[in-house]
Order: C-alpha cells, then sequence, then structure tokens
C-alpha cells in the first residue's frame, strides 16, 4: 500500500519563494509517499506574454528543483510538480523528484488557451518511471481532455497517472474518473484555488484536487476554496489486471486496424 496525496494550493503570481514556501509547508503537515502539486504552482498561471514567460522560467536544475528536491530528501518521499522550464525553449514541464534527486521530465503536450502562446508544444510523449511501489506517468492539467494521454500511460505499463494541474473548466474531476475506468489506471489530479487577473484576462480555479482508483473510486477530493491535502492509500499492484470479466481484457481486447481513419 502507498500513500498518495494531492497538495491543493493557492500561489501568489510571481512570487515563487513564497509559493514554494507554502507548497512546501502543506507537504510537512501531512505524510504521504508520493506528492503531487499543481501545474506552474511556483510562479502562478496567468502569464501575459511570451517574454513574462521566459524570465519566470528556470532549468529543470533550477532553484524550485532544489527546494522540492531537499524535501523529497529528508521525508524520503516523491514529489511531482509543475513548473515553467527553461531549455532552451520554453516548456510547460512537471518534473518528478525522489529521495536521490531527480527521476524524470513531462513536457505538456496539449496546451491550453493562451499557453499557445507562450510555451512550446511538449516534446517527450508520455514516459513512464519506475518507482520502488510501481510505474507511474504524468500528464498536465488540458491533457485530460484527450483520451490518448492516459491511454498511453496505460499501454506504457503506468498504474498511476500523477496530473499537475491548474484547471479553470469543471468537468476534469469527472472526466478523471471515466479516464480511470477505461484504463484501469490510478490518478491523482492535483489542481490550485483562487483567482488570477492580469493583463484583461481572468481565470477561475476549481480546486477539487482528488484521487482516484483504478475502478473509477473517488478515494479522496478536496474542495473548490480551501488549500490543503488530500490523502488516499492505494494498491498499484490492482491497475495491472486490466480483466473486467472472464472473457474481456480492457487493452488485449483493442482492435487496432478498426480504428484506422
Amino acid at each position: 500500500m502507498v500513500k498518495i496525496a494531492v497538495v491543493q494550493t493557492r500561489p501568489a503570481f510571481g512570487e515563487s519563494a513564497r509559493n514554494i514556501r507554502e507548497a512546501v509547508g502543506l507537504i510537512e503537515a501531512s505524510s504521504a509517499d508520493i506528492y503531487v502539486l499543481p501545474e506552474l504552482f511556483n510562479t502562478g498561471y496567468n502569464i501575459i506574454d511570451a517574454a513574462e514567460a521566459g524570465q519566470l522560467a528556470e532549468p529543470v536544475d533550477g532553484p524550485t528543483y532544489r527546494a522540492i528536491a531537499e524535501v523529497a530528501k529528508r521525508r524520503s518521499c516523491y514529489i511531482a510538480y509543475g513548473f515553467a522550464e527553461n531549455a532552451g525553449r520554453i516548456y510547460n514541464s512537471a518534473a518528478l523528484v525522489g529521495p536521490s534527486g531527480l527521476i524524470g521530465l513531462y513536457r505538456k503536450v496539449h496546451l491550453y488557451n493562451r499557453e499557445t502562446l507562450l510555451f512550446a508544444p511538449g516534446d517527450v510523449g508520455f514516459p513512464v518511471f519506475e518507482l520502488p511501489f510501481g510505474k507511474v506517468g504524468m500528464m498536465i492539467c488540458f491533457d485530460w481532455i484527450y483520451p490518448e494521454s492516459a491511454r498511453t500511460l496505460a499501454l506504457r505499463g503506468a498504474q498511476l497517472i500523477l496530473h499537475p494541474s491548474n484547471l479553470v473548466m469543471p468537468y476534469c474531476p469527472d472526466a478523471m474518473i471515466t479516464r480511470c475506468l477505461e484504463n484501469r489506471i490510478f490518478a491523482a489530479t492535483a489542481n490550485r484555488v483562487g483567482e488570477e487577473e492580469r493583463g484583461g484576462v481572468r481565470f477561475s480555479y476549481t480546486g477539487t484536487s482528488e484521487v482516484v482508483s483504478c475502478r473509477g473510486e473517488l478515494l479522496c477530493r478536496l474542495d473548490a476554496v480551501q488549500t490543503g491535502v488530500g490523502v488516499a492509500g492505494i494498491d498499484l499492484a490492482e491497475a495491472a489486471n486490466k480483466r473486467i470479466n472472464e472473457y474481456n481484457d480492457l487493452l488485449l481486447d483493442r482492435r487496432g486496424p478498426q480504428y484506422k481513419l
């Protein structure tokens, strides 16, 4: 049994040190093996233009990584978090760190709204990482609306999806139940709360961070307005069994040639 935690924050735009400190405080006040922080948790989301995105971005081993890696080492846990990555191009990325440092990186494939003006589309696909208790993959926020995101992770062997988010549409929390059902996979969606109005654009974030079982059960869900941490105990081995009855296997029963356009 592994304890997975979704950390729901309210970042102040551009105040990275404060946002990291508050997120770490929530981690320190809870107990889990894996923590998931929101998308762009350190900077805030409502970036005005590409120049500002470049100013907020940092390399994967930058100050945010160093702060989070120190917590992961000290607490012997794993933490996934979203940040703006500067790798020559600017990406909306998520890093996964553990007690020994960086484990892996994901770059958001499906950019939402004005993100298309700020970030380059992700170019590393949907990698899967082996942890001591199972295989995990990552996707970010709007990736949820494309079934291919979760399906690709499931086909690559992921048992758990770590899903940093800054959700503004209300559909994702319930949609992730379907994603888990159709792939027999666990998912942990960490969203933020609050509002941001900058450059004439206003976003209201929906909270409701959650952990969903591989059978579509809602194991925990936070409310829409408060910061906090939701924790659930899960057995990732359950996600290895894709059979739904004696005759049907969710993945083996796929009929690839029939799906061609």
